[in-house]
């Protein structure tokens, strides 16, 4: 079994910036991801990350990728399945293999939240999607909706209106939580109509999407919309069920992280999305990356390497 100083487990921005700084401390670094990019390479358009006027989420992912490379990090698209504490180290475990290290970084992210409706499992991949980015392209010209009520949701619908004949925005208020220009701008696009104070039900169709059938929150009245796909979009959870108590959560499965990014368990460190700390944004990933390699190599050099 190949061992490692640290094995870092998420390809997005806090991974790959961790596999960047650490291969710059010579740390021999892995990295197992189920994809590059994660949640960051679903923008279509980034604005507000430092030194690009606009980059696409996969582009810039692209390029943290290249340099974690560059810099020595090696990369595998694996899926984690579990860590667990051994005598000098740690035992990472994927649906196909075994890696060893001496510490960890956590940087996974979160999985979309999903709506737990009659109909959502079973149409997954058959119209129900939780990317536009990725699946919006295949519905040109087709009615759609987009569920949920923040940015993330107005910015989808609003691309969707580009492509879709018409887009309906389910939201379960009668306002929404999202920035008033891009608001603003929903409210004027002719070919998205709100639906407000309400919430979806179910989902039809046999082999695809065929109809959304939402519940009005005021009046218990349901209707059902006919269309031909759901794009969902109402937040993401942590993906820390297979971490089976080896570090501590808060009350919605975040990993508890101080400033040095060490979580509760000595040789295990956590970064983006998936701790507790409170900004979710690309670049504060990013930075929390860097500050869990730096804190790993201040770990890993007052023990005896592997």
């Amino acid at each position: 079994m190949e061992k490692y100083d640290l094995i870092i487990i998420g390809g997005a921005a806090a991974g790959l910036a961790a596999a960047l700084y650490a291969s710059r401390r010579h740390l021999k670094t892995l990295v197992l991801t189920e994809n590059i990019a994660g949640q960051a390479g679903q923008a279509k358009s980034i604005e507000n990350y430092p030194g690009f006027k606009e980059i696409s989420g996969y582009e810039l992912m692209s390029r943290f990728e290249e340099q974690a490379k560059n810099a020595g990090a090696k990369i595998l698209l694996e899926k984690v399945t579990g860590v667990k504490k051994k005598d000098r180290g740690f035992e990472v475990r994927t649906q196909a293999e075994k890696y060893e290290a001496g510490a960890v970084i956590i940087a996974a992210g979160k999985a979309p939240r999903t709506l737990e409706v009659l109909g959502e499992e079973r149409l997954k991949g058959r119209g129900v999607s939780y990317c536009a980015t990725c699946d919006g392209p295949f519905f040109k010209g087709k009615t759609l909706a987009v569920i949920g009520g923040g940015n993330a949701a107005l910015e989808e619908a609003e691309y969707l209106s580009k492509i879709a004949k018409k887009v309906y925005l389910v939201h379960r208020r009668s306002v929404f939580r999202a920035e008033e220009t891009i608001v603003s701008r929903i409210k004027n696009t002719q070919n998205i109509e709100l639906v407000l104070d309400s919430v979806p039900v179910e989902i039809k169709g046999d082999k695809k999407v065929e109809a959304l059938v939402v519940e009005n929150l005021s009046t218990k009245t349901k209707k059902s919309i006919p269309l031909d796909g759901i794009f969902v979009s109402i937040g993401y959870v942590p993906r820390t069920e297979w971490l089976k108590g080896e570090v501590k959560l808060d009350s919605i499965g975040q990993i508890k992280v101080n400033e040095k990014c060490e979580t509760t368990t000595k040789g295990i460190f956590a970064s983006g999305d998936i701790t507790n700390l409170r900004d979710k944004q690309i670049i504060v990933a990013a930075a929390q990356g860097v500050t869990a390699a730096l804190s790993v190599y201040d770990y890993i050099v007052g023990k005896k390497r592997w």
